[in-house]
């Protein structure tokens, strides 16, 4: 028997963030768990590329108004290191290399899911 963990992990998500998820997933032609492994997948290489907490917070806030278009008092100041990097993740998502290496992620971890699947069965 292997020892290797699972392909695929039931997690519980709330309901709001499941709904935002089918909306982004009908429009970008994706399942909800191939949009969640996408969003999933852009916060580790923002987290890879040295992004704060404070930095994501700000980023979190900045999303969450405009998701509901409520108009804040003030903006909040974030760092030009996060502005640099918003500017390139924005370039690389225009350009298809964000959504590109996404999907072959999302790919790679299917193959191994399918992998991992056909050796527990041998």
């Amino acid at each position: 028997m292997s020892d290797s963990p699972p392909a695929f992990i039931s997690v519980k998500l709330s309901a709001g963030i499941v709904g935002q998820a089918r909306e982004a997933a009908h429009t970008m032609r994706r399942s909800v768990a191939s949009q969640i492994e996408y969003w999933a997948t852009l916060g580790k290489a923002l987290e890879a590329a040295g992004l704060t907490t404070s930095d994501s917070h700000a980023l979190i806030a900045r999303q969450e108004r405009a998701t509901y278009h409520v108009t804040p008092p003030a903006a909040p100041k974030v760092s030009m290191e996060l502005e640099d990097l918003q500017a390139h993740v924005l370039a690389l998502a225009k350009s298809g290399a964000l959504s590109a290496r996404a999907e072959d992620a999302v790919a790679a971890n299917k193959t191994r899911g399918t992998r991992s699947k056909s050796r527990k069965a041998a």
